[in-house]
């Protein structure tokens, strides 16, 4: 058994292994003779020769790739394109050495300095359907495979050998051009130096490196392709792969695009940390997929098209005259959520929001967002959840979310390391990849704060900013935003008007209608709503065929519906309407102004120009409905009452005051009054009973409701908080700020103010400051001098009892 470790005396015979390999040369020589031929002599019509010219045209625009379409090639051969198929390793090579061969062919002669010719790179495309992730199985491996999918992480762009020259370290001997295969395995390094060497001894083990200098490299990127929601089933979890590109298929795709991707299933090591050493070694015999992508189709560009969904010629000539009929706008409406009773107008919303107003490119490179978006206030119980989940459904491309279990991140966009290459790559969250849909969020209300103000740049802007990692980028999200939310005391309450919101301006001036959506006490409306909610129940097999027969639209016609209006209509404004928008508009300001000059107060503005744009996409949003081309008066008509009867109903009945547009001057004065006087009350650190506060401002006259306005106001912002059982007021120090207030770092602030901070003078100095104790006040604090000094300078007692308690004279003196 000695020696049997050793390699070297073992010999092997490879049973007429040469001559196979020789066989196998001469059969890839003929293949890439008849890929030459294809790529000179298909051509379309009579003297159309499709690939040659495009080969010609690219390569002097420098663009060394060609695209080639399969179905072509199978026309010319079809065994040869079975080949391409069933064994694309091999032949794809072989394909773009002929590319080579025939550019050099079509572009001779060349310019001086350019003899040599560029490495053709050929991309493929198929009109085979496309299958599923869930489908791909080990019996397709190394073969050709066409998927859809949404991209949801792209990193960045990185190097990869094609071919590598190796050094050893011993003999110093060179070996030149070992090709790297494709994709993401590596290379493994010979362990031996075969280099002879006469008197010397043998080279170590693993004595070779690689000279980076004299190795051939291309641009790659990894991606990665989650299944589209189309595709999964009922409460599983969508599946994931892996995608590599080279060369030119890098950065055409970002995170949130739909694709269809063409290319190569293949398989890689998978490496597991020892529990030795850590280092990470590759688990035997199993392997990993990822898709060597030869081909890429990007599906949408924010249109709302989803590629499971395909519009045929006779939908098309349906859907025409569909568009044709006079009461397609109450039928659609009456089609979204027929399960659920009444809300007509919020059903006529919500077909608004499904088929989205026109986006506007401006000639400085803005844009003007044509997607609408509409907020849900009210009851539990008023069906707002499932209307989200309809919207959900019907939407081409509808993501659900609830407010609670989303995050920033998960809604816009993240930075995540990938656990494989330990290189950072860009998520996309839920807005990202729901654009040219609707994005559904549920539970608004229970969002935190700092996630809500995420959303705001996506849902005005319609980007996303990232700047993490050293990743800087900024993502589509062109999606409409449908979002629902409770009040704060659970139901809503008439008394209590704005205090039933816990949004900021801010979020509520982005939502084109908001709804309050009341469960109100009608004893006809009840009997109504509960001989509905039976029927559902008792005919619930029935459903589809009587929703069919009342003249109402199936879910799948009207998803295709809107899919086809958002394709094939962009309308705009009729200069008629325009002309009396605007003076609707005017007039309303007008009407408001007059009404101010003769109370001599300034009254709350019901509409402002993000209002006034806000009608004119409900307008074009009517006007795709039908096909128009243009939004006329009677479109025009119908959203300012859709209007009137959400966003302006709530702002005049008083729920929407502290939104922008919607406050007095004078009640925003009267606020920033109680919160000046209410900071002035009691300093940072300290706290202060509730009852006291609100009584003592009652006492002044004060609102009641304004005053609890403040003190929520505040705690939302984080400077005041509730302690002892929401019994006690304790005062915050926000960040950027002294204990003394809010002034800021930078202000002028008395030096006293700053020695508190650092601890060098007690705090009762800042209230000597503030002139609401006397200077002996610190004096005693610090014991300086004795409490009874304090009781004489307020002529509480006689000077002579401090010489008693001094004991310079006996207490008989004094009497």
């Amino acid at each position: 058994m000695e020696g049997f470790d050793d390699p070297g005396v073992f010999f092997s015979d490879n049973f007429g292994a040469d001559d196979q390999q020789s066989d196998i040369h001469i059969s890839l020589q003929g293949v890439k003779k008849k890929f030459k031929d294809f790529l000179k002599k298909f051509h379309e019509g009579n003297f159309n020769y499709k690939y040659r010219d495009e080969l010609k045209r690219h390569y002097n625009l420098a663009q060394y790739w060609l695209e080639v379409n399969i179905e072509d090639l199978a026309s010319f051969d079809e065994a040869l394109a079975d080949k391409l198929y069933k064994q694309p390793t091999e032949h794809i090579p072989v394909f773009e050495e002929a590319a080579k061969e025939v550019a050099d062919e079509v572009t001779a002669p060349r310019p001086e300095g350019e003899e040599s010719v560029e490495d053709i790179q050929i991309l493929l495309s198929s009109e085979a359907n496309p299958a599923s992730l869930r489908d791909l199985k080990s019996d397709v491996v190394s073969r050709l495979v066409k998927v859809p999918g949404i991209i949801v992480a792209a990193s960045g762009i990185r190097a990869k050998a094609t071919q590598i020259a190796i050094q050893c370290r011993s003999c110093r001997n060179i070996i030149p051009n070992l090709p790297v295969k494709p994709g993401l395995e590596g290379y493994v390094l010979p362990r031996k130096c075969t280099t002879e060497q006469a008197g010397r001894p043998k080279c170590p083990l693993d004595p070779f490196f690689i000279i980076p200098d004299k190795c051939n490299c291309v641009d790659f990127q990894v991606l990665k392709l989650q299944e589209l929601p189309d595709f999964i089933p009922q409460g599983e979890l969508p599946r994931h792969l892996q995608l590599y590109c080279d060369r030119y298929l890098c950065e055409r795709v970002v995170p949130g695009n739909r694709v269809i991707i063409l290319g190569i299933y293949s398989i890689k090591k998978v490496s597991k940390p020892s529990k030795r050493d850590g280092k990470e070694r590759p688990i035997v015999g199993v392997r990993a997929p990822y898709l060597r992508v030869v081909g890429i189709h990007v599906d949408t560009k924010g249109s709302g098209f989803s590629s499971s969904h395909v519009i045929t010629t006779s939908e098309e000539e349906t859907f025409r005259r569909l568009a044709a009929s006079p009461n397609l706008y109450d039928r659609i409406a009456r089609s979204i959520a027929p399960s659920i009773f009444g809300a007509e107008d919020l059903k006529k919303a919500i077909a608004c929001l499904l088929f989205g107003g026109s986006r506007k490119l401006m000639p400085d490179g803005l844009t003007r967002r044509g997607d609408i978006n509409v907020l849900l206030l009210g009851d539990p119980g008023t069906a707002k959840s499932q209307l989200l989940k309809f919207v959900q459904r019907v939407s081409p491309i509808g993501i659900y979310t609830s407010g609670k279990g989303s995050s920033a991140a998960g809604l816009t966009a993240s930075v995540t390391r990938d656990p494989a290459t330990r290189n950072f790559v860009m998520e996309g969250g839920a807005m990202v990849l729901a654009d040219g849909g609707v994005v559904c969020i549920d539970e608004f209300d229970k969002m935190r704060e700092d996630d809500r103000v995420a959303i705001h740049e996506a849902m005005e802007q319609q980007t996303i900013s990232i700047a993490k990692a050293g990743i800087t980028t900024t993502l589509n999200s062109r999606c409409s935003v449908l979002a629902a939310a409770n009040s704060i005391f659970g139901r809503w309450d008439e008394t209590k008007g704005e205090d039933n919101i816990d949004f900021m301006p801010t979020i509520l001036s982005r939502f084109d209608m908001i709804f309050i959506v009341k469960d109100e006490h009608d004893e006809a409306k009840d009997k109504t709503l509960a001989k509905h909610v039976m029927n559902i129940h008792m005919n619930s097999g029935q459903a589809v065929e009587e929703t069919l027969a009342d003249g109402e639209l199936s879910l799948a016609v009207i998803k295709k519906y809107i899919q086809f209006c958002r394709l094939n209509c962009g309308p705009r404004l009729s200069e008629s309407a325009g002309e009396k928008l605007k003076n609707r508009y005017v007039l309303m300001r007008s009407g408001t102004r007059e009404h101010e000059l003769e109370t001599e107060k300034r009254l709350s503005i019901p509409i402002t120009v993000r209002q006034l744009e806000a009608v004119i996409r409900i307008s074009e949003s009517l006007a795709k409905m039908q096909l128009h081309p243009f939004a006329t008066e009677v479109h025009v008509n119908e959203a300012l009452r859709l209007f009137q009867v959400s966003t302006l109903d709530a702002a005049m009945s008083g729920s929407l005051a502290g939104a922008e547009g919607f406050t007095s001057q004078e009640d925003h004065e009267m606020l920033t009054r109680i919160e000046k006087q209410l900071k002035r009350r009691f300093a940072i650190g300290s706290q202060v009973s509730e009852h006291t506060i609100v009584q003592d401002f009652l006492r002044q006259k004060y609102p009641e409701r304004a005053i609890y306005k403040v003190i929520h106001t505040m705690i939302r912002r984080g400077e005041l908080q509730h302690r002892m059982q929401r019994k006690m007021l304790y005062r915050l120090i926000r960040r950027g700020q002294t204990r003394v207030g809010r002034k800021k770092v930078g202000e002028c602030v008395p030096a006293t103010l700053v020695a508190v901070e650092q601890k060098d003078v007690p705090e009762t100095l800042v209230a000597v400051e503030q002139k609401d104790v006397p200077e002996t006040l610190v004096a005693v604090e610090r014991k300086d001098v004795p409490e009874t000094l304090v009781a004489v300078e307020w002529k509480d007692v006689p000077e002579t009892q401090v010489a008693v308690e001094r004991k310079d004279v006996p207490a008989t003196l004094v009497a």
